[in-house]
């Protein structure tokens, strides 16, 4: 997995440079707006810093383009599925790296709408584990439940929560829906938190983890 990341990390810092040109900004502008010093920005585009969902969401943000297309997606040998990738109850995961006992990040699919916008939370089967998970919506929508809140994150979107809080997540269409995922184990969480907070209304479908 690491020699196939190798290409897709490297081809991150040309991207990042023709995007601040084609905006016409300088590294000292674009660090006050995202808070990275100029030398890491430097450093990110020459290929000297290793990039990082810390340091790619501002990037993305400021930018106005999705995260996928500053990181782009590692080459598929097999066209059916990348190799390592899984598929669980419909849902494709694509492990993006191999850290025991650590963070684990995956790229998630989950093609088909799994359940009416119409469905009330309270019949979605939430399931509750140790650990936190991070999501970070690439495209589509994915609809949250967690505990009593009911959400739908859109592409941009990004959410963290304690998995002992009951939860599910699931796909309310229109079209398939694409995320990053990082599950690490009880204490170990990622840097960005959004709050959930109550919405009105049915918004988004059920699904399980």
């Amino acid at each position: 997995m690491e020699d196939e990341l190798t290409p897709v990390l490297e081809a991150v810092g040309p991207r990042l440079r023709a995007l601040r040109k084609e905006r016409n900004t300088t590294l000292a502008a674009l660090s006050e707006q995202t808070g990275i010093s100029v030398s890491t920005l430097s450093r990110l585009e020459s290929g000297r810093r290793r990039p990082t969902l810390e340091l790619l969401l501002p990037l993305s943000r400021v930018h106005g383009v999705p995260l996928d297309r500053l990181v782009g997606q590692p080459r598929v040998q097999d066209p059916r599925v990348q190799r390592g990738a899984f598929v669980r109850d419909g849902v494709t995961y694509v492990p993006l790296n191999r850290r025991p006992g650590g963070l684990q990040a995956y790229r998630i699919t989950n093609p088909v709408t799994t359940a009416p916008l119409t469905t009330p939370a309270d019949q979605i089967e939430q399931r509750t584990h140790e650990g936190h998970d991070w999501l970070y919506v690439l495209e589509g929508r994915l609809r949250l439940v967690l505990g009593e809140h009911d959400m739908v994150l859109e592409p941009g979107e990004v959410a963290e929560f304690d998995t002992r809080i009951p939860h599910a997540l699931a796909n309310p269409g229109p079209g398939p829906v694409e995320y990053l995922g990082l599950f690490g184990p009880q204490g170990e969480r990622a840097h960005v938190r959004v709050r959930p907070k109550q919405t009105s209304g049915n918004r988004g479908e059920p699904g399980t983890e």
